[in-house]
């Protein structure tokens, strides 16, 4: 059986979990959020936990297996707890401010990018250098993250550009005197 997958996911209070046909409703403090599983896949909720389990040891359905339990954990934790990936920008003038919700990054270019962000994501930059993405999505908040990143990504001479909190960036030598 798959490790992942065979974990149980306890319900914490204040979240309620439904099941239809062949999907599983999440609601909690922070929000709501539901997910369709494979008919392959089997949802059951006993005792303040959810178990999947699968009908096949099928390849597709063991990786299904594993896929579903973590989508549904992540469901939970997300509106109970919500996520938050923060990001960091490093450069002399880079910096980012919010103007209501829309993101205004300065980071080198001709003219300030301006990012408004999903439904469901919240920004805030409370100093000019960092940026925090919460939301209650895990995937749609590092999907986020990704795309602010993207608009300057660290390069490995000096280092500057908009990097995650924890990310290292290997250095390049430069060009040698000759």
């Amino acid at each position: 059986m798959s490790r992942i997958g065979k974990k149980p996911i306890e319900i914490p209070d204040g979240v309620s979990v439904k099941l239809a046909k062949n999907e599983v409703n999440v609601k909690g403090p922070k929000g709501e959020l539901s997910q369709k599983v494979d008919p392959k896949i089997e949802v059951e909720i006993k005792d303040n936990f959810i178990y999947l389990k699968r009908f096949t040891d099928q390849r597709l359905h063991r990786a299904f297996h594993g896929l579903y339990r973590a989508l549904i954990a992540n469901m939970i934790t997300g509106v109970s707890i919500g996520f938050k990936s923060s990001l960091t920008i490093i450069g002399i003038g880079y910096r980012a401010k919010m103007e209501g919700k829309t993101l205004v990054l300065n980071v080198g270019h001709s003219h300030p990018i301006r990012y408004e962000p999903p439904e469901g994501i919240s920004i805030v930059c409370e100093k000019q250098d960092l940026i925090d993405v919460y939301g209650i999505d895990k995937q749609l908040v590092g999907q986020v993250a990704a795309i602010i990143r993207g608009y300057r990504k660290p390069e490995p001479y000096k280092g500057k550009g908009i990097r995650y909190i924890n990310e290292v960036v290997k250095h390049k030598a430069g060009k040698s005197g000759a």
